[in-house]
């Protein structure tokens, strides 16, 4: 089934990182870490549709999305980029990516993050989150997406890690998260992994982690 929503607010997140905030269909309903299919309610576009994950609740009275915007694609984000306050989506029903299945490490790359924050925020508001750690690779500082709230939720269990910046323009670790770095930040290979980023990292990710001697049926992946 398709609905029509509107958007309430737009925010700039980062340099190319933006939030919608939007009307809540009656008796929508999903759940953290699920996704829906989303066209942009303009001519040329309703039936070019991208999978976006919820960042909000199930409680708020809004549906939010947190897009990574891509100016030099000439695609769908390019155009939601260019969309204003009272523009609308089409949306699907929700269905289901990544679900929480216990305490456990997070590995997000970029934007790969976004499956994890309706989660995060769901455990937070619970206070549930604890014994969780998320381990997020980001190529600079300025890519971090919403790092006070995650910094806030998850204080030293939120560990950024910087790929393409000098070590003297933030304060974050320097590096790739490869097997190495993975032995010595994880001291428990048997607890669940969830992994989402770009494919060449889920793949990385996955094969560390199974060579480390993690469960394959404890790692929860975006498919």
């Amino acid at each position: 089934m398709s609905y029509k929503t509107t958007i309430q607010d737009i925010q700039e997140l980062t340099h190319d990182v933006k939030r919608f905030r939007l009307d809540k269909p009656d008796g929508y309903e999903f759940t953290p870490g699920q996704a829906t299919e989303v066209a942009i309610d303009k001519d040329g576009w309703r039936d070019e549709k991208r999978p976006f994950t919820f960042t909000s609740l199930q409680s708020d009275n809004y549906l939010e999305f947190v897009i990574k915007i891509y100016p030099d694609h000439d695609g769908v984000t390019e155009q939601i980029g260019k969309l204003k306050t009272g523009d609308s989506f089409i949306i699907d029903d929700a269905w289901g990516t990544i679900e929480y299945k216990g305490k456990g490490v997070f590995l997000a790359g970029g934007a790969g993050l976004t499956p994890f924050i309706a989660i995060f925020r769901d455990l937070h508001k619970k206070g549930e989150l604890s014994g969780n750690k998320l381990i997020f690779s980001n190529k600079t500082d300025r890519d971090i997406i919403l790092k006070e709230e995650l910094q806030e939720m998850l204080g030293e269990q939120c560990i950024n890690v910087i790929t393409d910046e000098p070590s003297e323009d933030h304060i974050y670790l320097d590096g790739h998260i490869d097997k190495a770095f993975l032995k010595k930040k994880i001291d428990d290979f048997s607890q669940a992994f969830y992994v989402c980023g770009p494919m060449p990292f889920n793949e990385a990710m996955m094969k560390y982690l199974k060579e480390l001697g993690a469960d394959p049926d404890a790692l929860v992946f975006e498919e």
